[in-house]
């Protein structure tokens, strides 16, 4: 399907349509008014009044035709050139060699701007071009403002076609650009499902194997390149099907609300020691749905780094202005220059599973580490919790 036939394109194109016919209505208008206002000095008043017939079923015609898109092809725009070149023409024959406004009068103009709506610039100029050339070599005698109607044809027709081709190109560039940004967001979600729940099981299962040796440890390596292969899929993805945004919002929980303290206290264990307020802290739920992500990806990052037995500690503040979750164990720290290359390997743990949901809510993931261990300091500002991120 061409990108003029896009729904995007479609959807600029029709109020133009529209517009024109509204236009040549107008125009129609116009010209019975001018021949009306002239019509002692015709030769032939009778042709005149046919003529007036014809603009008219045509203009009729056109309105009807022209408000489809399948009925909007070469033959119709052709056969509507065609008319207002013929009555223009015919000029002669009925008003006389030294007429000054020619039969047609401006309802030319409506295939002109058809032309210009259906093939942009370039139908515009050629229109324009052979409109103005038929009423230039009719006319016995030219002056400046024959010469101006003739160029205004030319250069108006150019500039509405390339107007109508930059409003229809914007629409299909803005439509594709929404198209790929839902599809990053869709892309990044999936990421993060799959880290939080597959990519962390394989790895487990990658390390727990090799410890173990004989089939363990072949268990192991096969975990390994499924996880490598899942990581290659990720980072290669270039199309997702996403669903309508629209209709997930609608559906959202995002004006529930949630206790994040009772949430966070719930990942205590022998392990992860929590610490709360000791009042509840009700943030919306997707927003501490993606809070409580980011703290099970952190304790994850401890569990796979540091240890099984590797102690942690989160710690939860509330005040006026933000929420900061602080998550800290005291590991060896993260080598200089690590993230980078988790980052180019396609290892979205931190980049997606904790900064991504951060950033998505508005906040801040502040990642400190060096020998005394690793923490993570989450914020986010009242303004976003308030407004659901």
């Amino acid at each position: 399907m061409s990108h003029w036939s896009s729904p995007a394109a479609v959807a600029v194109a029709d109020p133009l349509w529209r517009a024109l016919a509204v236009l040549r209505v107008i125009l129609l208008l116009n010209t019975a008014g001018v021949s009306a206002y002239h019509a002692d000095s015709y030769e032939r008043p009778g042709a005149v009044a046919v003529a007036l017939g014809v603009m008219a079923l045509w203009t009729a015609v056109a309105t009807w035709a022209y408000a489809a898109p399948r009925r909007r092809t070469p033959p119709l725009l052709v056969g509507d050139l065609a008319l207002a070149l013929a009555l223009l023409a015919a000029t002669p024959w009925v008003k006389g060699p030294d007429f000054a406004i020619s039969l047609p009068s401006f309802w030319v103009a409506g295939a002109l701007c058809a032309w210009a709506i259906h093939w942009q610039w370039l139908g515009g100029l050629v229109s324009g071009v052979l409109l103005a050339a038929t009423d230039i070599t009719l006319r016995s005698r030219i002056d400046q403002s024959d010469y101006g109607n003739a160029f205004l044809l030319v250069i108006g027709g150019t500039i509405i076609g390339f107007m109508c081709g930059s409003l229809r190109r914007m629409a299909v560039e803005r439509d594709a650009a929404l198209h790929r940004a839902a599809v990053e967001a869709e892309r990044t979600r999936l990421a993060r499902a799959v880290h939080d729940g597959v990519l962390q099981v394989l790895a487990l299962v990658q390390r727990r194997g090799t410890a173990l040796g004989g089939e363990g440890a072949e268990l192991g390596r096969l975990a390994g390149e499924q996880e490598r292969q899942l990581r290659a899929l990720i980072r290669e993805q270039d199309t997702v099907e996403t669903s309508d945004p629209t209709s997930r919002a609608a559906s959202s929980p995002a004006r529930q609300t949630v206790d994040l303290a009772s949430a966070l206290t719930r990942l205590q264990s022998a392990t992860v020691t929590v610490s709360t307020p000791g009042f509840p802290v009700e943030l919306p739920a997707a927003v501490a749905d993606e809070l409580l992500a980011a703290v099970r990806a952190c304790l994850d990052n401890v569990r796979v780094h540091v240890g099984e037995d590797a102690p942690a500690w989160v710690l939860l503040q509330a005040f006026p202005d933000r929420v900061e979750v602080g998550v800290r164990d005291d590991g060896p720290g993260i080598p200089a220059g690590r993230l980078d290359e988790a980052a180019a390997q396609g290892r979205l743990g931190v980049v997606a599973s904790i900064r991504g949901r951060v950033d998505d809510l508005g906040g801040t993931a502040e990642l400190s580490t060096g020998s005394f261990g690793t923490e993570w300091e989450l914020v986010v500002p009242r303004a976003a919790l308030e407004s659901g991120a």
